[in-house]
């Protein structure tokens, strides 16, 4: 089996390894740092981060409501970092778009791996999942465009421009690349923000408590099964710190489907820490497929005012557990994930065509329809899954709303390492689901693309991407 080859960067002296392991389902590739052959010093690990802002023009439909957008409450924007080994480049990005999908999600990593001349394997790229943001997914979109009367949305050209934009803002960021010589983590309970979307019902029947519930007997219900934890990392130099990443998982909107941009919430709280403590934050959303906020949301500016507070206060609780250790040795995990199509009625090709193409139909379910289409029809169709593990530090970056299972799933695997989580890359199977969901019914399973058999082939990717052979 072919070893991933790696562009050499300019004036590096290059020492690595990329060896595969082959899989019963997929393989995995590892990118390693090993000692130099010569017993010289290693070079110091540097880092770097760009923002980029990615809001849509004025008058432009995004989603959820498809209307013309009209007010921009808050800049939506990509923030992320360029790690320098001195032998690899790593990017790690976070959008604050509600998905990327498809051959757009592959848009993007292709043109941040070229701005930090580095492999498009050595890329993750996370959507925060707002949703009163774009919906990436060219491919989608041009495809209900051939189709009579088609509903408004952001024109694929836009995807284009603002990849362009992104990649520009990270290939600036390496003429300020900063030595780190220090990781911190840290971790701490958000209290009343997190709770799950599945509430049972005495009659056995799976209850939907969205994101904005109204309903008083809903929200009375406990949080259910959730992550509570808010986990940090912050690289540093010396006890100075240079960036902090953040992650948690809970669905990030208060209120949407309303003409407006907005970074809500999570945004409301990263933006605030960083102006007080004048240091890079990037937010991530984690395993948040089956968990929102609905509990503690009623839609009102007072009820994501508090979210926010207390998303706020998660972080600064976290920060202040944190823990300064040197930095360790880099390796970055890549596994090639196919998941099995829906085939059940439905979901097939026919019947999403049929929709995509109803000029009656609802603006919101033919765009879904003709993002089920590019999905089906997509020719790349394994989806690359990564880990970052700097020491005894692991990042692992999932695609789609992966269900909390998967994140809790993860933790237990390394119970004594820290293991942060971030999902929302590529977005094209939309909901991944337990085989448990997929039996009880509700809504998660009857959005998703794939079929029941991707809990047993995700958790496998996981296991072999945090494996310690």
């Amino acid at each position: 089996m072919r070893c991933k080859v790696l562009p050499v960067l300019p004036g590096a002296v290059v020492a690595f390894s990329a060896t595969v392991f082959s899989a019963t389902v997929f393989s995995v590739t590892v990118f390693s740092v090993t000692a130099l052959a010569d017993g010289g010093e290693q070079p110091a690990t540097r880092v770097a981060t760009f923002c980029c802002d990615v809001t849509p023009p004025l008058g432009e439909a995004i989603y959820s409501s498809y209307q013309p957008l009209a007010t921009v409450e808050h800049p939506l924007l990509a923030k992320g970092i360029v790690l320098d080994d001195g032998r690899h480049r790593y990017v790690l990005c976070a959008v604050d778009w509600c998905e990327l999908c498809n051959s757009t999600y592959a848009l993007f990593r292709r043109r941040l791996a070229e701005a930090a001349a580095t492999d498009v394997s050595l890329v993750a790229i996370q959507t925060v999942h707002q949703h009163t943001a774009p919906m990436g997914d060219a491919d989608a979109f041009r495809l209900v465009d051939e189709t009579e009367n088609p509903p408004p949305h952001v024109p694929a050209k836009f995807f284009e421009e603002t990849a362009d934009r992104v990649a520009a803002a990270a290939k600036e960021s390496l003429g300020r690349l900063q030595a780190f010589d220090h990781i911190a983590t840290g971790e701490a309970k958000v209290d009343r923000v997190a709770s799950s979307r599945r509430v049972p019902g005495e009659d056995g029947k799976i209850r939907v408590r969205w994101s904005a519930c109204l309903d008083p007997a809903l929200r009375a219900e406990p949080e259910g099964f959730i992550d509570p934890i808010l986990k940090t990392i912050t690289l540093a130099r010396g006890d100075e710190p240079l960036v902090r990443l953040h992650y948690y998982a809970t669905h990030p909107q208060s209120f949407y489907g309303d003409p407006r941009a907005s970074y809500d919430f999570p945004g409301i709280a990263r933006q605030r820490l960083e102006e007080e403590e004048k240091v890079f934050q990037i937010y991530f959303t984690g395993c948040a497929g089956d968990v929102t906020a609905g509990k503690y949301n009623d839609r009102s500016r007072q009820a994501r005012d508090e979210l926010a507070q207390r998303l706020y206060d998660g972080m600064k609780a976290s920060i202040a557990a944190t823990r300064l250790a040197p930095v360790g040795a880099f390796q970055w995990r890549t596994v090639p994930l196919t998941l099995s199509l829906r085939e059940d009625a439905g979901y097939t090709l026919a019947e999403n065509l049929a929709r995509m193409a109803d000029p009656k139909a609802a603006a919101l379910a033919r765009l879904e329809a003709a993002m089920a289409v590019a999905f089906i029809r997509r020719s790349d169709r394994p989806i690359e899954l990564s880990c970052l593990r700097i020491g005894e530090t692991q990042v692992l970056h999932l695609p789609g709303e992966a269900m909390i299972e998967f994140q809790r799933f993860a933790q237990q695997l390394k119970p004594k390492q820290f293991v942060a989580v971030a999902a929302y890359g590529d977005c094209g199977p939309a909901y991944i689901c337990t085989q448990r969901a997929y039996d009880e019914g509700g809504y998660e399973p009857g959005a998703s693309r794939v079929m029941p058999d991707s809990e047993a082939k995700l958790k496998a990717a996981i296991r072999q991407l945090l494996a310690d052979e």
